[in-house]
């Protein structure tokens, strides 16, 4: 009988470290982790996005999602230390993206967030200073506080266990291998 992997999300605004979360805790946890597919798709086609390359990036999130899904079900369990699969950033992260660049979002991506399961959330704060690259987009403080805001709405309205991270990166990884550790 395989064991239900646990699926933890990471999530947050832009420049709160969600990537180097995901890495150290899937290297602590000797497991998987998805990296953000909106990442890929933008260095590839250019930052100059339209509202229809949103639900692209969705489906290219869930299919990496997906595969390192059917990845972990092939890996036996003496391979690895914990059946733990974390996730950097998920529809959510679509969502308040779309509604916030174009005011709506796709009835699509919101359908499929309905359908997707998970087992806890890890919000990154905006404490960390905002560091540039070319697909970063909101360094204004108010702007970061503002969808700081949004993501905390949207976990506040759903059942999933979830908690904020916060501080430098070491207590940011701290905090995060306190709350992984009551699910796992």
């Amino acid at each position: 009988m395989k064991q239900q992997i646990k699926k933890i999300v990471v999530i947050g605004p832009e420049s709160t470290g969600k990537s180097m979360l995901c890495e150290q805790l899937a290297a602590h946890h000797n497991t998987m982790w998805v990296k953000e597919y909106a990442r890929e798709y933008l260095l590839e086609h250019g930052a100059d996005y339209a509202f229809d390359d949103l639900y692209t990036i969705a489906q290219g999130q869930l299919f990496k999602e997906e595969k390192a899904v059917k990845q972990m079900q092939k890996i036996s369990r003496s391979e690895k230390k914990d059946n733990l699969l974390f996730i950097d950033t998920d529809l959510y992260v679509i969502k308040i993206w779309s509604e916030f660049v174009f005011n709506k979002c796709d009835n699509r991506i919101l359908t499929e967030i309905s359908k997707r399961k998970y087992d806890l959330y890890l919000l990154c704060n905006i404490d960390l200073p905002w560091v540039k690259d070319e697909l970063r987009e909101y360094p204004d403080i108010e702007v970061r506080k503002k969808l700081f805001h949004y993501y905390h709405e949207v976990l506040t309205e759903q059942k999933v266990p979830w908690i904020i991270i916060s501080g430098n990166y070491e207590e940011r990884l701290a905090h995060a291998l306190k709350a992984v550790n009551k699910i796992s």
